[in-house]
């Protein structure tokens, strides 16, 4: 995000303090059942909008399929990196080049990194982007002011269809991130992590990480074509919440994608991404590293979005590793035996199957005893699956706290963009109870069944001596 100095942010202390107050507002005033609208612009952008009257505020959330999984392997962090080059700055408009003795002048001056960031304060305004592994997103949030509202989408318009991506800011961020990726890879976290993800997704861009290496390989004329091929509004997915009405949510949507290339009714297809392969066997990494805590990563690929077993394995996931101090793996491992503090499991659902994984740090010396239980923990869960007391247990935590899923505009905002990047029925919250309450013990047992194979699973240990060193 653009970070205004404080001197600026200073003048807009009025416009921020309605902002957090609205919000507060909407966590006591949270409306269920807010009804969704869908429909298609002429450009081919799909919208979506949630309308609510209980704050005067507006959130927009724009969704490409621009996200790291479309990054050629040498140029892993390419999205990231252009998805943090757009806030960077702005083309001028109306431009025109020197004239005998005149200089360059445009119309519209351009804007850098710190102009950007006075204009939002001015707003009191936020925008963002960011990349994730399937899509880039850009958020806005105004005060639903007509007049502030209209500036702020003048303003983000620009960023979204004008990004100058200067090469020396470029520069400089490539050291910063280097320089972090250097600090990260002294840490057995990022190397478990690292070395997880390669042996899960074998070769998928999901396992590829940005190293010192591919960030060299990205230039910023890298940066416009993969922006120019992938950030049309024919692929825009455009979610609008709060203080609108859907004429206003249509002008709102014309107007941020106004300054992107036309394509006159016909969409360039994106080349396909082939899914993630499955394991083929068990693989087992241990890495020694002189740390005082052993990081352990135990999983493999688990499920795309779009697979109906969804809230089984949402249920299932909650009773086995996903529900904290209530879960069998905390259980077992730390409850029982004193092996970890915390131990967690969970599935990363995408566009492909991400991975599950269970995952916990424990003393180097007792890590394979650590493992050996979580592995038959999750090996007799797949077998047998939950009880009937875990099961009703379960539902009534996540079926009772599912209002807080959307107790302010932002989680609103979230959940809408979520039904429309994954294509799920406009009645999605509102019938999610009903198919939680749905769920039974076999339907559990079978979708982790057809998801999990126990006996394939990646294990990776980063923590204690090399085996050979050991007495």
């Amino acid at each position: 995000m653009n970070r205004p100095t404080l001197s600026f942010a200073m003048k807009n202390v009025a416009v921020h303090a309605a902002l957090a107050a609205a919000a507060a507002l909407f966590g006591l005033n949270a409306q269920a059942g807010v009804p969704i609208e869908r429909w298609q612009l002429s450009n081919g952008a799909q919208v979506y909008m949630a309308a609510t009257d209980a704050l005067p505020i507006v959130d927009v959330q724009i969704d490409f399929d621009a996200g790291s999984r479309r990054d050629p392997p040498a140029q892993a962090g390419l999205a990231g990196v252009t998805a943090g080059m757009v806030e960077k700055g702005v083309k001028g408009e109306g431009c025109r080049p020197p004239v005998g003795n005149a200089p360059a002048a445009c119309a519209t001056p351009a804007l850098d990194q710190n102009q950007l960031g006075e204009a939002w304060a001015d707003l009191g305004a936020e925008f963002d982007v960011g990349a994730s592994a399937d899509r880039m997103s850009f958020t806005l949030r105004s005060l639903a002011d007509p007049a502030l509202l209209a500036k702020a989408v003048a303003l983000a318009a620009r960023e979204i269809g004008e990004p100058s991506f200067p090469d020396d800011v470029w520069q400089r961020e490539r050291e910063r991130l280097s320089a972090a990726i250097r600090e990260s890879n002294t840490k057995p976290g990022t190397i478990a992590s690292r070395t997880f993800g390669r042996d899960v997704y074998g070769g998928h861009p999901y396992g590829d990480d940005a190293t010192e290496a591919t960030l060299a390989a990205i230039s910023t004329a890298d940066m416009r074509a993969r922006y120019a091929q992938t950030i049309l509004p024919c692929r825009a997915k455009l979610t609008v919440v709060g203080a609108v009405t859907r004429v206003q949510a249509e002008r709102i949507a014309t107007d941020l994608l106004a300054r992107l290339p036309a394509t006159n009714g016909a969409c360039p297809a994106l080349p396909p991404v082939a899914e993630v392969p499955p394991l083929a066997k068990a693989v087992v990494e241990r890495i020694p590293f002189d740390s005082a805590q052993a990081h352990v990563f135990i999983g493999q690929p688990g499920y795309a979005r779009r697979n109906p077993d969804h809230f089984a394995l949402t249920l299932g996931n909650y009773i086995l590793g996903g529900g904290g101090f209530v879960s069998r793996l905390t259980d077992e491992v730390r409850e029982k035996r004193g092996l970890a503090y915390s131990v967690y499991s969970g599935f990363s659902p995408g566009l492909h199957a991400g991975a599950f994984r269970v995952g916990f740090q424990t003393r180097p010396d007792q890590a394979d005893e650590a493992v050996k239980v979580a592995q038959d923990v999750l090996a007799k869960f797949v077998a047998d699956g939950p009880t009937e007391a875990e099961l009703k247990a379960a539902k009534d935590n996540l079926i009772g706290g599912f209002p807080l899923l959307m107790d302010s505009n932002r989680k609103l905002l979230g959940n809408v963009a979520n039904i429309a990047w994954n294509d799920l029925p406009l009645d999605y919250l509102d019938t999610w109870t009903a198919k939680m309450n749905a769920v039974t013990v076999a339907d559990i047992k079978a979708a982790f069944a057809r998801t999990l194979q126990p006996q394939k699973m990646v294990t990776v240990v980063v923590g204690g001596a090399e085996p050979s060193a050991k007495k």
